[in-house]
């Protein structure tokens, strides 16, 4: 018995098993039987089977070379098992017979003729996809099927019917004639059917499928004519009979489909001759003719056309043929083959409408006309087609292609479309705004989901167009540039100012309440957040834990992660909730710091990097230094629980050459890690690595002389020095606060923790930084190399500015050792600073670079939103600008901040620092900053810009302040400093506060600055009011007066806006630490959100408006003690600024002071009845009334503060009426305004709803502070009010004795309208006219009838206000003797 193979037995074994088998010659346990063939025949079963012939394998028969490749003898056919051939019958008979193909018709075949074909490439289509089926369009005209089916259904079932009304080619093929059994009505006879077949054939004029294409020239048509008279003479040959054979022959050997194509051909060519037969008969109607499809004879040698096919000719041509072997095309849908037609030719703008914008690939605009090549891919197959380009819709939609190349072009296109629109390509040429329309589209929500997608290719163009959308271009890079100036670090968050009404306080209300908020925030759909604020939007669709997954999962491509890493920047620095989120999220920072900021990496090669995992980032470092920014606790947190000590030693402690990088990568990485170590150094943190580091940093700075001598400077080199300086500075700071005394409000103050550097540790470095400063001094008279050096000489004068702070306040020193060093400093460097004139051309160049004096620099962006803030302005950052190359913003800022360090430390330096201050560009700059002007509007950019050059401003200010306490300063240039104070207090914002308080205590109400109080101003006031009003008053009561006892009462005034003016006391301690160096009180270096300035326009009324509000909301409640003194400073600052700081309430319209005067009525009913607010509201009335003053006044405006003029004047009316008693002064403000050129409705509010008011309202002619003209000029138009001046006059309400000024406007304004003779006036005002004058007529007091009938012109001198005709004009006494006449007629008809 034979065994079974075992495992690990090799083939050799198997051949050695099967010779034993075989030589055993034992049964096989299987049987192979042979089954019958495929054409019927079945295997004999019962045929032995032969033992010898069974398949073996020999391997020692197999030959070492393989078989030569020769044909194989030929294989003669065997007949099939049960279908024997016939002996007699002739195989080539039979084939002939069988055989259906072409060849069996056309049996000479000539080889075409491709000489002189000319190759051309395909006609490219007009559309891009055919016409969608709608059922509006489909279901017109057919009746409604009944039952429930599909519309799908319905229109297969038209179709089957209108088949079986029109029987197939097939069917006609396969039944050329009646069945047998069936009945014929008139069946035709052969030699009819021939007749009408030759009478079909229009004679054989020409062939029908024979063209002769193919062939030579002169050839073709020569054998297409030899063709043609062979096939008709063999016809004319033939008896009918003949020819119905030879045709039903044709029909059986041709394939069906063949037949049908010819047969439909040749009714094609038919109809068309039929139809050019129509046109040409002269007034034949062009009726459509519908006859029966006749049958056609085809012979081998049958003339045919072989044309191009044009099927629906009068309904579209198409550039092709068709046929139906093609695949869905035996039923050709012309409406859906509308894409093939070539392109429509381009249409010209003929009117002043608005196209459809149209971009390139590249996202350039097309314009409308512009005619591109059709092999540029730019045209396609949708709406207008014939132009080039791709609208925004169209992009859309190809986004959410099944194509993924498709979808990822899309997105790239788009984005090049958002980048060219943010830099402002497009001008006007597109009307909206690109940005506006692509966000209501959905965008920003499409780029979500193209995030989700699988392709890689698809996730790295959304996340493209995520970051051109997100983040503005030039952003990052000005706010670098700009990291090392004074305060450089400290930004505004890029977060929308135009919040909903829950979300206005949210940066005034504390973390708590913020935090209850925050539920509600979440539960808003992204929509809605994205409609008020797009970053918020987009964080609702969990787009950080995404981003995370992109980098820890697929590990994209180095610009993919670039990209990642910039969108995640741009969100740290919208808020300081959102750089908490990106903190926050599961894994995302981990990812970024292993990844992107590893200690140990391979060497990078020259080239291109095909991957940034486990090497160094730039980027990433930046991202951190970005979080850190946003608050103290934030840093706190990096620094502890993600090492970022030891990736700072290792990125500072190596040269930027030594570090294995590319070398622009080394640079930025080395001047990112220097800025993060500043920014923790800010709080007063990483201190302990200055001891590490220490060795590092000397040798650094020795270094740095070295790089400034590099002709030209590095930009990357002059921004890692001034990084470094930062630091420094910094920690300089760091040991001065260790000294100082703890702040007294520490318990509102964050927990202080002691500074880990000490002044001993950084007193060595003021030697190695001077040097450095020398240098970059001595390039300053060469302006191309001064602009290269960047930041670095305003970085080290920062740093002696820190330093010389923290060595004063040094308690165990001697305070003669930094007295002496500030003066060598200042013999041996900064006098001779003060004396080059490159200084002064530094001077000069302020006005140019001033966002101030250019409010056009700070324009909003082309594509500038409300709800995605950027910095990005119109006019970009040209080199004159303030944050510009040529800027001299940054080193005059750091120059102005060491001279108020060393004049605060050392007083007898302020005479000799105070010399800086009379350079004629820095006077011209002031006089422009305060002169009436437009101020910027409040950008993101422009806040930013302001900000810095608030800087300088009040860092003059504060110099000149110190100096003005120990000499006295010229007349000129203290009014101009003390105009610039106030230009700067209403200017200052968010963030500043501890400006305006300095600015408050110091500069605003100090009287070296009011140079008038000493040198004759308060008597010219005095001459100015005797030459505008004409009247000379008790001078002890003049405005000459008052400006001397408000001069005298300065510190009182100071006080009071000290109290009313304070600002709130966290963000007030916020800014005093930045600005005082107190690092361990500093918060955040993100300042608030500059929403609007940080002191209202009107803040000189800031306290008497408070008293206001006091009053109104408890007017039960007994007022304020202080509430008169509070009045009377706030009335006696405002004199003074009315008299000789008019410019600083330029801000405020009249109308508006107008509105506050009246609130010192308001507040109290016994306010006003004091002495000295009844002299100062008279003088500030008189103000307001003067004719340079008055025209402007105007109370129909919106007034800020306040909802309705007119709703406050009702409550004056009210408190008039209650509390008046006639007072003068409280009636000359109710009748200012009831000039005629101001609203009606005041008039009607006290002739209407207070009447009794005016028994009080006493003012006599010759105190009313505006000429009685302006009551009565023009004549009144409104009918009710002088039906009401009619009605008080009649009635008695108004007498001259009680209100002589509205006697006199009210009885001129009657008069007026009574002998008006307006032909274009209404019936009615015609029937009131003759009503009221025929009441005139008839009065009973003879005083009043002789007024309204004899009035003349108004005049103030008068005792009644006007004067009076002694005779009226004929004209007049014609009219009255007219009506007499008819009201005696209408007397005598009633009795």
């Amino acid at each position: 018995m034979l065994s079974r193979p075992k495992p690990g037995e090799s083939e050799v074994d198997l051949l050695r098993f099967q010779s034993q088998f075989l030589a055993t010659g034992a049964t096989a346990a299987v049987q192979l039987v042979k089954k019958g063939s495929r054409r019927g025949g079945t295997a004999n079963p019962d045929r032995p089977h032969q033992q010898d012939h069974r398949d073996v394998v020999m391997l020692d028969d197999l030959p070492d070379l393989p078989p030569a490749l020769v044909p194989a003898p030929p294989k003669q056919a065997r007949p099939s098992p049960g279908h024997s051939l016939p002996a007699d019958e002739d195989t080539e008979e039979r084939l002939s017979r069988h055989d259906q193909h072409i060849t069996a018709v056309l049996t000479k075949i000539i080889e075409r003729d491709t000489k002189s074909v000319a190759v051309t490439l395909p006609v490219p289509s007009g559309v891009a996809f055919p016409a969608v089926f709608h059922r509006s369009q489909e279901r017109q005209g057919k009746p409604a099927a009944s039952g429930k089916r599909s519309l799908f259904a319905q229109e297969i079932a038209a179709r089957r019917g209108f088949e079986s009304r029109a029987p197939s080619t097939a069917e006609a093929v396969a039944h050329p004639g009646p069945p047998a059994g069936a009945v014929s009505c008139e069946a035709p006879t052969p030699r009819d059917q021939v007749s009408r077949l030759l009478g079909s054939s229009h004679t054989f004029q020409k062939p029908h499928l024979i063209t002769g294409k193919g062939l030579s020239g002169q050839e073709a048509e020569q054998e297409v004519q030899t063709i043609h008279k062979e096939n008709v003479a063999r016809l004319q040959a033939m008896a009918p009979e003949e020819i119905l054979q030879e045709q039903q022959q044709l029909l059986a050997q041709l394939d069906p489909s063949m037949v049908a194509f010819l047969r439909s051909h040749s009714h094609t060519q038919e109809q068309a001759g039929e139809k050019a037969a129509e046109e040409q008969r002269p007034g034949g109607p062009s009726v459509p003719v519908t006859q029966e499809e006749p049958i056609m004879s085809v012979s081998a040698s049958e003339p045919r056309q072989d044309s191009e096919l044009e099927p629906g000719t009068s309904a579209l041509k198409l550039p092709m043929n068709h046929h139906k072997e093609w695949l869905h095309m035996d039923t050709v849908e012309l409406e859906k083959l509308h894409w093939t037609q070539d392109l429509p030719p381009l249409r010209r703008q003929q009117t002043q409408e608005n196209m459809q914008a149209r971009f390139s690939l590249q996202g350039e605009l097309l314009a409308p006309d512009v005619d591109l090549p059709t092999h540029l891919g730019l045209h396609h197959h949708g709406e207008e087609a014939e132009r080039a380009g791709y609208s925004l819709q169209e992009l859309f939609h190809l986004t959410r292609s099944q194509v993924s190349q498709q979808r990822a072009l899309a997105l790239h296109v788009l984005s090049r479309v958002i980048s060219r629109a943010q830099a402002g390509e497009f001008g006007d040429r597109l009307a909206g705004s690109v940005l506006r329309l692509l966000l209501d589209a959905g965008f920003l929500f499409l780029l979500r989901f193209s995030l989700d997608d699988r392709v890689d290719g698809v996730i790295a163009a959304a996340i493209r167009a995520l970051r051109v959308l997100l983040v503005a271009p030039g952003d990052e890079e000005l706010l670098d540039s700009t990291f090392s100036w004074y305060h450089g670090a400290l930004v505004f968050p890029l977060v929308p100012s135009q919040e909903d009404k829950e979300d206005e306080d949210e940066d005034e209300e504390p973390p708590a309440d913020r935090a209850k908020k925050s539920p509600e925030e979440g539960s808003r759909p992204p929509p809605d957040l994205a409609r008020h604020d797009v970053i918020k939007g987009l964080l609702a669709t969990n787009l950080l834990p995404r981003l995370r997954y992109v980098l820890e999962v697929t590990c994209p491509a180095p610009t993919v992660v670039l990209d990642i890493l910039a969108v995640l920047i741009r969100l740290a620095r919208h808020s300081l909730e959102l750089a908490t989120r990106v903190l926050e999220c599961p894994w995302l920072i981990e990812t970024i710091v292993r990844e992107f900021l590893p200690t140990t990496w391979s060497p990078m090669g020259v080239g291109p990097t095909p991957s940034l995992y486990k090497v160094p980032c730039a980027a990433a470092m930046k991202l951190l230094r970005v979080l850190a920014s946003a608050g103290r606790n934030i840093a706190a947190r990096l620094l502890s629980s993600f090492d970022l000590r030891s990736r700072l030693r290792r990125f500072i402690a190596e040269a930027p050459q030594e570090l294995s990088l590319p070398p622009e990568e080394a640079e930025t990485l080395s001047t990112e890690a220097l800025r993060l170590w500043a920014v923790a150094a800010s709080y007063g943190q990483a201190g302990d690595l200055y001891r590490e580091l220490y060795p590092v940093l000397m040798q650094a700075l020795q270094a740095v002389p070295t790089e400034l001598s590099t002709h030209p400077p590095r930009p990357l080199s002059m921004q890692r020095v001034a990084a470094l300086l930062t630091v420094l500075t910094q920690l300089t700071l760091a040991a001065s606060s260790s000294a100082a005394e703890p702040h007294s409000d520490s318990a509102e103050a964050p927990l202080a923790t002691p500074s880990s550097v000490t002044w001993t540790q950084v007193s060595g470095l003021q030697p190695l930084v001077e040097p450095c400063l020398r240098q970059t001094l001595k390039l300053l008279p060469r302006p191309g190399v001064w602009h290269a050096l960047g930041p670095v000489p305003a970085a080290c004068l920062l740093f002696l500015g820190a330093y010389y702070q923290a060595w004063s306040q040094q308690l165990s020193l001697c305070p003669e050792d930094w007295l002496q060093d500030m003066e060598r400093l200042l013999e041996e460097l900064l006098r001779p600073l003060l004396c080059q004139p490159s200084l002064g051309s530094l001077w000069d160049s302020l006005r140019l670079c001033s966002p101030l004096c250019n409010p056009l620099s700070c324009a909003p962006a082309p594509e500038a939103l409300p709800s995605l803030v950027s910095l990005g302005c119109a006019g970009g950052r040209p080199p004159l600008s303030l944050a510009g190359s040529a800027s001299p913003f940054p080193f005059l800022t750091a120059l102005l901040s060491l001279f108020n360090t060393l004049a605060r430390i050392h007083k007898g330096l302020c005479d000799q620092l105070a010399a800086v201050l009379v350079a004629p560009g820095l006077e011209k700059y002031f006089l422009q900053c305060v002169a009436p002007g437009t101020a910027p509007h409040l950008t993101p950019f422009s806040a930013w810009a302001l900000r810095h050059e608030h800087h300088l401003q009040y860092l003059a200010l504060s110099l000149a302040q110190k100096a003005a306490t120990f000499h006295a300063v010229p007349a000129t240039n203290a009014a101009l400093h003390h105009a610039m104070a106030l230009s700067l207090l209403s200017r200052l914002l968010p963030g500043s506060e501890h400006l305006a308080q300095e600015l408050l205590l110091s500069c605003v109400f100090r009287l070296e600055f009011l140079p008038e109080s000493t040198s004759g101003g308060p008597e010219a006031a005095d001459f100015s009011d005797q030459l505008s009003l004409g009247t000379s008053g008790d001078p002890a009561c003049g405005r000459g007066a008052l400006l001397v006892q408000a001069c005298q009462d300065l510190p009182s005034i100071r006080s009071c806006y000290l109290t009313h003016c304070s600002l709130a006391r966290a963000s007030l301690l916020a800014s005093q630490a930045l600005y005082r160096g107190n690092l361990q009180q500093v918060p955040a270096l993100l300042l608030p959100v500059p929403k609007e300035q940080l002191l209202p326009t009107d803040w000189p009324f800031q306290p008497l408006i408070r008293l206001y509000h006091r009053a109104s909301d408890a007017p039960s409640e007994l007022p304020p003690a202080n509430t008169v003194g509070t009045a009377m400073r706030v009335l006696q600052w405002v004199l003074v600024l009315e008299s000789w700081r008019p410019e600083t309430l330029l801000a405020v319209p009249p109308a508006a002071r107008l509105a506050r005067l009246m609130c010192v009525f308001l507040v109290d009913s016994e306010l006003f009845r004091e002495t000295p607010i009844q002299h100062l509201v008279g003088a500030l009335l008189a103000q307001l009334c003067l004719p340079r003053v008055l025209p402007s006044l105007n109370l129909d405006c919106p007034l800020p503060g306040l909802t309705s003029f007119l709703d406050l004047y009702a409550s004056f009316l009210e408190h008039f009426e209650a509390v008046s008693f006639g007072d003068h002064l409280f009636g000359a403000l109710v009748l200012l305004p009831l000039q005629r050129r101001f609203s009606v409705t005041l008039r009607l509010a006290l002739f209407g709803e207070h009447v009794g008011a005016l028994r009080a309202l006493g003012l006599p002619l010759t105190k009313l502070p505006v000429s009685l003209e302006c009551y009565t000029r023009p004549p009144e138009d409104n009918l009710v009010l002088l039906q009401l001046y009619f009605r008080v006059l009649v009635t008695g309400a108004l007498r001259p004795h009680w209100c002589p000024v509205l006697y006199a406007v009210a009885v001129a304004h009657v008069n007026s309208f009574i002998f008006s003779q307006d032909p274009k006036s209404s019936d009615e005002v015609k029937t009131a006219r003759r009503s009221m004058l025929q009441k005139t007529w008839l009065l009973a007091d003879e005083g009043l009838r002789q007024h309204l009938l004899h009035y003349k012109l108004p005049s103030s001198s008068l005792p009644e206000g006007f004067e009076l005709y002694s005779q009226l004009p004929p004209l007049r006494q014609q009219y009255l003797q007219t009506l007499a006449s008819g009201v005696l007629q209408d007397g005598v008809s009633e009795t």
